[in-house]
């Protein structure tokens, strides 16, 4: 068996997602601190796979088996961690955007293969991959194609604005998906409920929509509101201990809860991680604030939440005023909604 044939890059694929599957289950049900950091160290190394991948799939770019194997290296060198990674961990994961962008735009941008690669683009994220997702759009025969394609630039345009032109634009893209993609699955998942969220998304979690009333319950077994905390500014960190840089994470909403001491301000963290786990970490102290126990993903599918971790800012009305990654934009639009509020 060739080392860069179909049947070898498929294997060390699923080789990483069985692994990650079971060191996440690990991790969600280690029960102390000390238990976590042992199997935290054991987690799976995303780059060395990313780096055997490449080494696999680099030289035969231009065949188009190449094409879903590539798509899914493009998402996990885009999930590496912001912080931490080595010279040559940073300079894989550009190696790898810049030359399957390459590939696709000069050897495949025709191929009826390329749903994957719609996906494996919007995980960059960036202006070159909305610009070659809209080629693909407008160039690919396969309507099929040209659909996941749409539906991903509906999803990439969501972070550039909410006015009238845009949100219209992204209708009409969700609407092509449908009619030409609805039956086509991408990593267990049809187009048909993609659209579907990114319409629950656009109808009840864009800025200004008063975010829907969850409901969950807390490590000491209560059941708890977003509505109970009506005039006050809420926070909504979604996270559990298996994100990268997790630690650090706790530690900057730490800083937030404590600086908010006393203002009419909340944070709420919804997470999967176990009971035992949660009740350990707040024992220690490393996190200071309510939890929702979210282990079947109902309260993150409500918020259609797809990585971890990922922030609501809600203002004293419950309107939505921010969503997206933890860091400043968090604590900006906090401090701001606070003074509005007082």
């Amino acid at each position: 068996m060739r080392a860069n044939s179909p049947a070898v890059v498929n294997g060390l694929r699923d080789e990483y997602k069985a692994k990650m599957e079971v060191w996440t289950l690990s991790m969600q049900t280690a029960t102390t601190p000390e238990a976590q950091e042992k199997i935290w160290a054991q987690r799976p190394d995303a780059t060395v796979y990313a780096a055997k991948m490449w080494t696999m799939l680099k030289p035969s770019l231009a065949q188009d088996w190449t094409i879903d194997p590539a798509a899914w290296l493009l998402k996990l060198v885009c999930a590496f961690p912001t912080e931490g990674l080595t010279p040559e961990s940073v300079a894989l994961r550009r190696e790898v955007i810049a030359q399957v962008m390459t590939a696709v735009e000069k050897q495949h941008i025709r191929s009826a293969k390329l749903a994957p690669m719609c996906m494996g683009l919007l995980a960059v994220r960036d202006t070159l991959s909305l610009k070659l997702l809209e080629r693909i759009e407008k160039e690919n025969p396969d309507r099929s194609v040209q659909g996941v394609a749409a539906l991903a630039i509906a999803i990439l345009l969501q972070d550039l604005s909410e006015d009238a032109d845009n949100m219209k634009r992204r209708l009409t893209l969700i609407r092509k998906a449908i009619i030409e993609s609805a039956h086509v699955e991408i990593d267990g998942i049809t187009v048909a409920k993609m659209a579907d969220d990114q319409l629950y998304v656009i109808r009840y979690l864009t800025k200004g929509r008063v975010a829907p009333d969850m409901e969950g319950i807390d490590v000491t077994g209560l059941k708890g509101k977003l509505s109970e905390f009506a005039g006050k500014v809420v926070v909504i960190l979604f996270w559990n201990t298996a994100i990268p840089d997790y630690e650090r994470v706790l530690e900057i909403h730490s800083k937030l809860v404590k600086k908010m001491e006393g203002k009419p301000f909340v944070l709420i963290g919804v997470t999967n991680d176990s009971v035992a786990s949660l009740r350990s970490l707040q024992a220690e102290g490393t996190i200071s604030w309510r939890n929702f126990v979210d282990t079947k993903g109902e309260l993150a599918r409500q918020y259609r939440v797809q990585t971890l971790p990922f922030c609501y800012v809600l203002d004293h009305e419950r309107k939505i005023q921010y969503y997206g990654n933890p860091g400043s934009f968090v604590e900006l639009t906090a401090d701001a909604l606070v003074l509005e509020a007082k």
